[in-house]
């Protein structure tokens, strides 16, 4: 465990959190000193629900410690059941409380409960959040589910009306109660009936009906695929790999959905009214091609997001990682399809070092690559957690199916510039109102800093990022002799390049949406054939180069 001022993903004990506060009835014990308590702003504030999380503190003092604190939690847990009459109760401790080596579980079945009391063994200090989440549900879904392992296999054609799982969705999750909208609509045409949705809006009589169904859906694998496993070899439930983020993901989801129920796909398909295919072949998105894009994520939106970026949108995935080390094999595989180095890392400072040197025109991540992408004044959209409040939008906006796919259309291009934008700001870029050094045109009198030898690409830029206004990459010419701060990798080789200041002044007329590739380009040039410094001649045949 290692401090940090942004962290992905929290202790385990929050995604315990999770799971518990998307259940209905299920409440959480959790032996934790006074301070662990900070957990239910994540969902008070956050995600703005209307009531505090399902959780009991023990909230044991410094000077509990010098005694027994097992009267401390077994009151605690008689006053819970006492007042909240939950059907099921998880026991568990916080990363702090885990130093003190009491047993909450064993604690907790001495009493001898009238309700199933289930252990939660988290490792804080080994694990995080969303394997927490993922352990929750598998040990809810072990201890309450019941089912017949000698059932029959799927139905088959012909049969009665097939019945599905929805597995995965949790409290806190990214756009979660959107996803289930969309991904029922498409069960609804195909003729299969939900049997349960879980955890999100499940009771603990539900877990017990989840045997019921003839196959699962997962929608999210961090949260639901261990349970799913479970669920398969004990009661012969098949479950879907497709995460259907994405048109194509989207139609490649209900054939596999029509499989395992036994339909006719057909249903479903006719339904579709993505306007993304459309909008992404029309002459309108042609300045979407050959954008660079950098993915950073939870390995399920973050491989789904390469796949969209790539084959739906025509960007290049320049880079491509995720948080979640537990998925980290799959992102691999992802990664070698895209031709890219992976990256598996819950270091922000590492993926903003990698984000700064890929120069992406476009950011896809979480709440940090949000802040970092406006430090280097990148556009940027989110498309997984960890998430602020503003990902929690009042609006329907899912990631999922048809709609979904118009959603990442919308929330994905609208950061970047567009076509005509391109045209009006090349048109005027020597104006006196709207040249680089002016600053934001909408702002008064806000010329931007100049700092002698400091790259400000690596700088806030009058409050920076796409949202302020400031246009990117708007900035006063490197000195010449100063090396590009482009982080590692390519950086190093472009070190030894100097840029004349004719060039640099030259290089400032390009606009700034594409300024950065062609500084790339023209440094690259430079670096094959050798030159150690950059003139106004090596710009002209760089450009010339690489428009062949």
């Amino acid at each position: 465990m290692q401090l940090s001022v942004w962290t992905y993903e929290g202790p385990p004990h929050i995604g315990a959190m999770r799971v518990a506060t998307g259940m209905t009835d299920v409440h959480y014990l959790l032996h934790a000193p006074q301070g662990d308590t900070y957990a239910d702003l994540l969902f008070t504030m956050i995600e703005r629900r209307g009531k505090r999380p399902p959780v009991t503190y023990t909230t044991f003092q410094a000077r509990d410690l010098g005694k027994d604190t097992a009267e401390l939690f077994q009151s605690a847990a008689r006053d819970a059941v006492a007042r909240f009459r939950p059907a099921a109760m998880l026991v568990g401790a916080s990363c702090t409380a885990e130093l003190i080596q009491d047993d909450p579980a064993g604690m907790a079945q001495a009493m001898r409960l009238d309700i199933p009391v289930i252990p939660l063994e988290l490792p804080s200090y080994s694990r995080k959040e969303n394997w927490g989440a993922s352990e929750t549900f598998y040990q809810i879904v072990r201890a309450l589910a019941v089912g017949d392992s000698s059932r029959p296999a799927p139905c088959q054609a012909g049969s009665p009306r097939p019945k599905a799982n929805l597995l995965g969705p949790s409290a806190l999750g990214f756009r979660h109660r959107d996803d289930i909208v969309e991904v029922s609509k498409i069960l609804g045409a195909l003729g299969v009936e939900i049997n349960v949705t879980a955890p999100l809006g499940a009771s603990a009589a539900d877990i017990a009906r989840l045997g019921e169904a003839d196959f699962n859906v997962v929608l999210y694998p961090e949260i639901a695929d261990t349970a799913a496993r479970w669920l398969e070899r004990n009661f012969r439930q098949p479950f879907t790999k497709t995460i259907p983020i994405g048109h194509g993901a989207t139609i490649d989801f209900i054939h596999e959905v029509a499989r395992l129920a036994g339909v006719d796909p057909a249903p479903a398909l006719d339904m579709a009214e993505a306007r993304m295919p459309w909008w992404s072949r029309s002459v309108d998105s042609t300045y979407l091609t050959g954008k660079r894009v950098f993915i950073f994520g939870d390995a399920t939106h973050a491989i789904a997001a390469a796949r969209v970026a790539r084959d739906e949108l025509g960007f290049v995935v320049c880079g491509l990682g995720c948080y979640n080390r537990e998925f980290a094999r799959d992102l691999r595989a992802a990664a070698a399809e895209h031709g890219v180095e992976p990256l598996i890392t819950d270091d922000h400072l590492e993926v903003e070092e990698a984000i700064a040197a890929a120069h992406p025109e476009l950011v896809l991540g979480t709440q940090m690559e949000r802040h970092i992408a406006k430090r280097l004044s990148i556009p940027c959209a989110v498309i997984s957690a960890p998430v602020h409040v503003q990902d929690f939008p009042a609006r329907h906006s899912p990631q999922m199916g048809f709609e979904g796919a118009n959603v990442l259309f919308d929330s994905w291009v609208h950061p970047l510039v567009m076509g005509l934008e391109e045209h009006l700001l090349t048109m005027f870029r020597d104006d006196f109102e709207f040249h680089d050094g002016a600053g934001a045109s909408h702002l008064h009198a806000s010329p931007l800093p100049h700092a002698g030898g400091v790259d400000q690409r690596l700088q806030p830029v009058g409050g920076g990022g796409p949202e302020s206004g400031v246009a990117p990459d708007a900035l006063p010419p490197r000195p010449a002799g100063t090396p590009p701060a482009s982080g590692r990798g390519e950086g190093e080789l472009l070190e030894r390049t100097q840029w004349t200041a004719e060039a640099e002044a030259e290089l400032r007329k390009i606009p700034f949406f594409v300024r950065g590739k062609a500084r790339r380009n023209t440094e690259r040039f430079a670096e094959e054939r050798g030159l150690a410094t950059i003139s106004l001649e090596t710009l002209y045949d760089a450009k010339a180069h690489y428009a062949r």
